[in-house]
Formats: C-alpha cells, structure tokens, sequence
C-alpha cells in the first residue's frame, strides 16, 4: 500500500512541475451594456491566490499563468459577479464583460426584502411571500387588501375582484407570469383565476401609468411574480397544510425548486381547497361551499446573456353561490330586504348544488430573452389561455344539469419588448402585443345567451422614456397606442331592439330578421391613446417624492356592450348598451414617502376625472316566464374621484411594532351631480405586534379593522307592485349597511427540524368578537350577513 501511495505521489509532482505556468493573461473589463471600461474590477484565477485590479482603462495583467482550462472570477462593487472558463494554451489576452447596472435598480422595500420596481413615478407596494403564505388558503382579493386603497367587490366569500382605489373588473390588468389575465375578468361575480401559492410576491401598480402592461388598466395592474432562479446546485421546497373551523375548511399546498449551477431551474406547484357552508355569527350560509385545484411548472434557463421559461397553469373550481340569492323574482327580493336572516339557512354540508359556478383556466407560456452588448434585452414571449365557465340556475328535472350560462373562451398572445439600457442615463424601452380571442356561448343551455359569440383582436404599440436628469431627480415619460376590433354575431329580441331604438340607430347591423329574432353582426372598431409623464425627486436620504400624469383610454368590453338577458348568478337581468363610447381618464397623482429602520410612511393621494364612465345600476323591473326581476343596465357618465391612502410603519423597540393602513375615496357624478354607486367607505387597519426571535422566532399581533358606512350613494331605490299583497313596496336596494369593527388576532411560532428544515405553526382568529355586519362591496349583502368567528391552523414546512 505504501508502494502505491509512492508512486501517485511522484505521478502527481511529476504532473505538477511539468505544466507551463509561465503564460500572461491580459484583458481590459468593460461594461456589458454600453461598452466603458471598469476600473477597480477584481480579476481573480478561481481556486488561486493569483489576481489583479483593473487599471483606469479597465486593463489588467496576470503573469505566469498555468496552461490548460481554468475559471476567471470578475467582481466590482455595484455588479453582479461573473464568471468565465477560457483555455490556456499560450499567452491569453480578451476582453471580459460586466453587468454594471445588475444591482443598481430602484428598488421597493417589502417586508425586509427588495424587488426590482416596474415603475419609478407611480406608487408601488409588494407583498411579500411571507404575507402571501398567509392566504394559502383565501384568495388574490383577500391578500391584497394588505395595501392601502386597495379593497374588493365581493360575490359572497368565496368571489372576491381586486378594487383599487375605486376601480374593478376590466379597469384591473392581473398579470400572472408575465400573462395578461383573459379570463371573463369583465363580471363582478368573476374572481381572477390564479393560485397565490405559486407566486413569489404580488406587486400592486395604482393607476394606468404602466404603459407597459396594457392602456385600459385606468385602475392599476397587479403582478404575480414567480420565483426568481439562481444559478447554484439546489433542491429545496415547502409545503402548506391548513385547517379552519368557519366553513370546516381544509387547505394543502406543496412546492418542489430544482435549480442548476449553469442556469437551468424547474419549480412544480400544487394546491386544494376545500370549504363546506360559511357561517355568520347566527346562522349557517346555505350553498356556499368550494372546492379548487391548482397545478403549475414553471421551467427554463436564466444566464445573463439570454434565456428561455416555459409556464403552464391549470386551475379548476367549483364554488357555491349562496342560496337565499337565487330569488324567484321582486317579491323574493322584497322579502330578503326586509328579513334579518335568510330566507334559505340550512344544517352546515359539504355539498355544493345549484346556484353554482365551475370554472377552468388554462395558461401554456414560452419566453424567450436575449442581451445584445452595448445595446439592451429583447424579450419575445407567445401565451395561450383557455376559459371555460359554467353558471347553473336552480332548475328542475335533468335540465338541473344543463348550465344556465355555458362560454369557452380562447386567446392567444404574442408580445415583443426591446429594453435599451446601454446609458446610465437614459433608458429606452418599447414593445408591441398582438392577440387575437374568441369566445363560444353554447346555445344548448335552452336559455337566451347573456354574452354573444365574438371575435377580437388587440393589437398595441408602446415607448417609455427614463432619464436620471440629475443625483436627484428622475424623470420618466410614455405612450401606447391600442387598436381594438370586435367581430360579434348576436341575436335580439326584436321587441327590445325596437325598445332601444336601435332599428334607428344601428339598421345596417341586421343581417337576418327571424320575426322575433333578429340576428345582428356589430364589427366595432376603438383606438386607445394613453400617455403617461412623472418624475421622483429624492428630498434627503430618508424622504423622496413622486409625481405623475396619467392619460388612459379604456373601450368598453364586451359585457358591457352586449349583456342581454337574466344573469342567474347575479340573480338580475343586465343589458348592455351599444352606444357605450371608451372611457377617458386623466389622473393626477402624487406621493410621499420617508423611510429609515424605524419609521416608515407613505402617503398617496390622486385625482381623476373620467369622461364616459361606465357604470351598471338598477333601473326598475323587468318581467320574465320566472317572474320579475331587478333590471341592471351599464351607463355612462361623466366622473370626479379623488382620494388617498396612507401606510405606516413604526418600531417602538426591537420587540414592538406598529402599522397603520387607512384610505378614503370621494365619487362624484359631475353630469348628475350625485355620488357614484359602489364605491369604497372609509377604511382604517391597526396592527400592534410583538415579536421576539429569541422564543423560536414567536409573534403575536392584535389586528383592528374599521370600516365605515358609505354615506355617499346614489339613489336608485324604486316602487314595485306586489300581486300577492296587491300593495305597491319601495324595494330599497340602494341604502348602504351601518359601519362594523372587527378584531382578528394571529400568532406564529417556528421551530427547527432537522439540520435543514423548519416547521411554522400559525394561529389565527378572525372576527374574534363574532361580530355581525355586512360590507357595502358584497353583492350579496342584500341576503344574508358576513362571516361570523374563524379559527385558523396553518403549518408550513419548509
């Protein structure tokens, strides 16, 4: 054995003394992007003391350099480091690339983290993963009523839109992936189809100065952003498991990140829901289950000079719509207004029956990314997404299984975006979208359809414009334009054609008269203008401003324009007009925010005015073979909002914290001088918590939330004659609740398993008090209260 050992010893040295090292390394570092050289860089040959630093021109020099394969190390302070393999066979001399910009991005603090921010002169919050894991088990709504100014229009417990600032449904771009949302997003009863656990953070854009994402976000754009890979050997993942006793429900969500040290990276996500009857404080809510699966894998390679993701989601639920909501007509609904408790509240069940909704959402995406040295990134991207929506109306015999409402709609996208960041100063950026959707409603639902078949394209030109004017100062400028075509076939009833004066306005849309029937084919065309101008102005070291004016034009969509029959999970009768012109929008806002390790606030006020506003109300009754049912018809107006949101933050010591989210919006009808219907009251959010990393990381935090009654609302109450009673009733539909205070209180504990792993256990309860109220933004507060007291149980291992 001795022998051996010998030998490799002299194989070894002898291998050792007889390799060239007497080569020279020469190089000059330059900036990937605009091309200058770097000084101060730090070369380095990985796995020896041998390095040098860049001279004033970027030069360095290594002597005596060992021939074969070996490995460079590039550092510089405000860069991402890089690394290079080369082969040296003789004396070497090349030039060696840095990402000079990599970490010098603006950034936006979320929760003791930072992420690159979309936009520089418009407020911008994210919410963590963190927050995110909170609401494994609720929904995208629901987290991000986190922020200020951004609430929810609510279709029960289990349908929750985002609001921001007043604005819903289309006025909201959801992005998930780098994939515009084309879901059905334009129905209030229509939450945004995606899954929160696959998300890394969640950003929140106010207003429609993100040129990049789309002109018709007059309200804002929020962005489920993914994991973002790292170029190391690693296997790692968590898993969620929850429990709450309000709606017996149970939750598990569980993720696999596979990544690779040259770039490749795989991360699979999986999630189920399930939640039996909601209950308020006094009795259960009848119907009111759900049940949802959710699968994702998100795949590619990330290097710094190009790379390529490939995204595929499936979603699929079955939600329960409450069932004293399903009236049979005005009477019902008379007798729901003036009854304290439902006129349907059965034992608690699992089981789901009709009024109910499934829904499936499919997204397949491929992305594809390139750097060009000396000049910026292209990024080509195609997605695809398919929609299929069922609505059942409680009907009897084997017709209870045909849906009421029954829409396939399909889109396709394609996007190309050029960033020029070769200046320090200047940074360019311009794109183009092209899309094309279609939509089926199935006739065989042996119901008049409330959306039409149609077909659309999108096609969108946008440039944006930033320039660091000085150490203080940035200004930035933008506009898109979008071309917007509508194909539609649709039949009306000629009584109602006639009604809206149609056969007058529009005659040449006939293409078939049936007697009753005429078969129409409206082609619409509608082009958008946004423009957006804003600068940030650094005040100090802690205090910074932001400015900005925002142009944006929103077509009406296709609900809007065409809605044409009794919507049974609204449980109304909507109509859409088909002289409805596109919205305009001027909005100006401005914020200030002042940050340090200890206080921290932001506030943001805004004005719009919107020309042509678009809004559904009531108007009276309509008689139908079920009965008569509230008629809702879209309008426009002219409108006036202004408000502002405010977040603080504040460590008392370094166990104690203090966080305030408070907002309030004025709406104002300037044609007819009065309010405008469904607009958030004034809302405050208190949290006092205490955390101590010493006791296994424990926190426990006391959550105060305010929300007051709207005492700005349009009157649109109406007088009904009642056959039955041969009476005539006010059916007041308009009269906001009173104003409610809820108390929730969340504990959290980690504990260590393994050498690796970790396991957090939460526990939570909402609605401490089991406090009975109901929330103005809840289409269904007509009927029945909002959630009573929840215990919640969550543990996570990662």
């Amino acid at each position: 054995m001795k022998k051996i050992i010998f030998v490799l010893f002299c194989l070894n040295s002898f291998w050792i003394f007889s390799q060239n090292c007497t080569y020279t390394l020469r190089g000059t570092v330059i900036d990937f992007h605009d091309g200058t050289s770097i000084d101060n860089a730090t070369i380095q040959i990985k796995n020896t003391n041998k390095f040098a630093v860049t001279d004033s021109k970027g030069n360095f020099v290594i002597r005596n350099v060992c021939g074969g394969k070996i490995t460079i190390v590039i550092s510089h302070i405000g860069c991402k480091t890089s690394e290079k393999r080369i082969v040296i066979e003789a004396n070497y001399q090349g030039k060696f690339l840095l990402e000079h910009h990599s970490e010098a991005l603006e950034e936006v603090s979320i929760l003791g983290k930072t992420t690159p921010k979309k936009v520089s002169s418009i407020s911008e919050t994210v919410l963590s993963k963190k927050v995110l894991d909170n609401y494994s088990s609720g929904s995208l709504g629901d987290a991000l009523k986190e922020i200020a100014g951004v609430s929810s229009i609510n279709t029960g417990n289990a349908i929750v839109k985002p609001m921001i600032n007043g604005m819903h449904s289309s006025r909201i771009i959801v992005i998930n992936n780098g994939v515009g949302l084309q879901d059905q997003e334009w129905g209030i009863e229509h939450a945004p189809n995606v899954d929160l656990n696959s998300s890394e953070s969640v950003s929140v854009i106010k207003g429609a100065g993100a040129l990049a994402f789309g002109s018709d976000a007059i309200g804002g754009v929020v962005i489920l952003n993914p994991k973002n890979p790292v170029k190391i050997d690693s296997l790692f993942g968590n898993t969620i498991t929850g429990f709450q006793t309000n709606g017996n429900a149970y939750n598990l969500a569980t993720s696999l990140h596979k990544t690779y040290k040259k770039g490749y990276y795989v991360d699979v996500n999986a999630s189920y829901k399930r939640f039996g009857d909601f209950k308020a404080p006094d009795y259960y809510l009848t119907n009111t289950g759900s049940e949802s699966y959710a699968f994702s894998i998100n795949a590619g390679i990330k290097t710094f000079e190009t790379g390529w993701n490939v995204f595929i989601s499936s979603i699929s639920s079955e939600i329960g719509i409450l069932g004293a909501s399903h009236i049979g007509g005005i009477q019902d609904l008379v007798n729901a207004l003036n009854s304290q408790q439902p006129l349907i509240h059965k034992d608690f069940s699992y089981t789901i029956n009709n009024p109910k909704q499934e829904v499936n959402h499919f997204i397949a995406k491929v992305n594809y990314f390139k750097r060009f040295q000396g000049l910026g990134k292209l990024t080509l991207q195609y997605d695809f997404q398919e929609n299929q929506r069922f609505e059942y109306d409680r009907r009897i015999g084997e017709n209870r299984f045909i849906p009421a409402v029954d829409l396939n709609l399909k889109t396709h996208s394609a996007t190309a975006d050029f960033l020029f960041d070769a200046n320090d100063l200047w940074t360019f950026q311009t794109g183009t979208l092209f899309r094309f959707q279609e939509n089926f409603a199935n006739p065989a639902t042996g119901v008049r359809r409330l959306i039409p078949d149609y077909q659309k394209i999108d096609v969108g030109f946008y440039s944006t414009i930033k320039h660091q004017y000085s150490e203080n100062l940035s200004l930035d400028f933008g506009v898109r334009y979008d071309y917007n075509f509508y194909d539609v076939k649709k039949f009306y009833q000629t009584s109602r054609w006639n009604a809206l004066g149609y056969d007058v306005l529009f005659p040449e849309l006939v293409i078939q008269d049936l007697g009753t029937q005429l078969l129409t084919n409206p082609k619409l065309n509608f082009h958008n203008l946004a423009i957006s101008l804003g600068g940030k102005r650094t005040l100090s070291e802690e205090n910074s401003l932001l400015f900005n004016y925002t142009l944006a034009t929103r077509p009406p969509n296709i609900s809007e324009l065409f809605s044409d029959g009794l919507h049974h999970s609204a449980a109304r009768i909507e109509l859409g007009s088909l002289t409805l012109q596109s919205e305009k929008s001027n909005r100006f806002s401005v914020s200030f925010l002042r940050e340090n390790s200890s206080f921290t606030w932001q506030l943001d006020t805004y004005a719009t005015l919107l020309k042509d506003y678009i809004f559904i109300a009531p108007n009276g009754t309509e008689q139908t073979i079920r009965g008569a049912f509230p008629k809702w018809e879209y309008r426009q107006t002219d409108a006036f909002l202004t408000g502002f949101d405010l977040n603080l933050q504040k460590q008392f010591s370094e166990n104690w914290f203090y966080s305030l989210n408070t907002s309030y919006i004025f709406a104002q009808d300037t044609r007819e001088n009065e309010p405008i219907i469904d607009m958030p009251p004034f809302q405050m959010r208190n949290s006092i918590r205490y955390q101590n990393e010493d006791w296994k990381n424990f926190s426990s935090a006391l959550i105060s939330e305010f929300v007051g009654r709207q005492n700005r609302f349009p009157d649109f109450n109406f007088e009904q004659f009642i056959a039955t009673t041969n009476s005539t009733v006010l059916v007041d539909i308009s009269t906001p609740p009173n104003a409610f205070h809820l108390l929730h209180f969340k504990n959290t504990v980690d504990f260590d398993w393994g050498k690796h792993s970790k396991i957090q256990v939460s526990i939570n309860v909402n609605n401490l008090l089991n406090t009975s109220y109901r929330d103005y933004l809840n289409r269904l507060r007509f009927f029945a209260d909002d959630l009573g007291r929840n215990f919640q149980l969550q543990i996570k291992i990662n």
